[in-house]
């Protein structure tokens, strides 16, 4: 921690954007979380991450950071300057963060007492960003770098929940090298996936979110697209198989007596849409319901199961647990996502706020809980 006195208030940098798919998913998030920051108790210092991966500073206008007529925000529209650039020292001694353009003397903009990523996918929510954060010695919001490494890859993630006992789905995976070296190979391995468990089958990137590049495929026609479609976010793929059932989300938050779950939430089939994918999720706005429709024996079973995966992951903060429950009546873990959405239609904030936790509650215990937490090993 910097030196502080009484009065001051810790500095809260909000780092968005950043070089993933999910890009704009980021931004729209920065918005709520800029919007819903006590600023009498917190300063706040927006960074946004370009999409080349440029740090850049950029207004503090959540107006700006939404959905405009079917339109995703960006940070290079948010970004003071085309060229400017923010350096964060990597120093643990050395906590100020400064603004430099070309041609011009370096700017600083102060110190900063703690981050909250809200970086979503690779080169942010996958351990990069955490381990530039523990070598800064800054303190950040959410899980370290293994857990975020964990939460971002479906392949090792499943492997880590089977270890403990939790139940996952079928699936298979399809390595860089398999495909690019015997894509015949891969395709008889995922043929040979779907005559076990049948058609359709789920593809999509190993490490990636907010339902981009996935695929469902209904037969052997459209595998090549799909795996295609999948690859352009990740050379690594993930086959799955169909689940038949309801789709239940649990949200876990760490207090001081450890992790804790929330309410369930449900949700439900979309006419409009094959899967609950990416316009599903941010531009058709579908609902969930919070609580979901469970029984008492289903919502501690589920809450029971989150709480688990949380551990298993060795997460902190927060997470957003995923699970299909089958129509025999027993739960499958899906995924679980480190740096769950927090606009204002995503799941994770709205089933705290059933739980009796406000969004704005919300932001100030993950941040307390932050700066409270050392950097290091821990």
């Amino acid at each position: 921690m910097s030196s502080q006195t009484s009065s001051h208030k810790p500095r809260v940098a909000v780092v968005f954007g950043g070089r993933s798919s999910e890009h704009a998913i980021s931004v729209l998030t920065a918005g709520a979380v800029l919007r819903a920051i006590d600023r009498d108790k917190y300063d706040v210092l927006p960074i946004g991450i370009t999409t080349d991966g440029r740090w850049a500073l950029t207004a503090d206008d959540p107006e700006r950071m939404a959905i405009a007529d079917r339109r995703l925000p960006s940070v290079a529209e948010l970004a003071e300057s085309a060229e400017g650039g923010v350096v964060l020292p990597v120093d643990p001694t050395n906590r100020e963060v400064v603004y430099a353009e070309p041609g011009s003397v370096p700017k600083a903009l102060g110190e900063v007492d703690v981050v909250f990523p809200v970086l979503h996918g690779p080169y942010g929510e996958d351990g990069t960003l955490q381990g530039l954060l523990e070598l800064s010695g800054v303190p950040y919001v959410g899980s370290g770098v293994l857990a975020s490494a964990v939460g971002q890859d479906k392949d090792y993630m499943k492997r880590v929940f089977t270890s403990f006992g939790l139940p996952v789905g079928p699936y298979e995976v399809i390595r860089p090298r398999e495909w690019d070296y015997d894509p015949a190979a891969a395709r008889k391995k995922i043929v040979d996936f779907a005559a076990e468990h049948g058609w359709p089958l789920f593809v999509k990137p190993a490490r990636a979110g907010s339902s981009i590049g996935i695929t469902k495929v209904d037969g052997l026609g459209g595998l090549d697209e799909a795996i295609e479609e999948a690859r352009r976010h990740d050379p690594k793929i993930l086959v799955e198989a169909l689940l038949r059932g309801r789709e239940i989300e649990c949200g876990v938050l760490e207090f001081a007596d450890g992790p804790r779950a929330s309410v369930p939430a449900e949700i439900p089939p979309v006419s409009a849409h094959d899967f609950y994918d990416f316009d599903a999720k941010y531009i058709d706005s579908a609902a969930g319901i919070v609580p979901a429709p469970l029984s008492a024996e289903e919502t501690a079973t589920v809450q029971e199961l989150a709480v688990a995966a949380f551990e298993a992951a060795s997460c902190e903060g927060l997470v957003r647990a995923d699970f299909f429950l089958q129509d025999n009546g027993e739960f499958v873990i899906n995924e679980i996502n480190t740096l769950p959405g927090f606009t204002p239609i995503s799941m994770y904030p709205r089933m705290w706020q059933e739980s009796g936790v406000s969004y704005p509650e919300l932001i100030d215990r993950l941040l307390q809980a932050a700066l409270e937490r050392s950097t290091g090993l821990r």
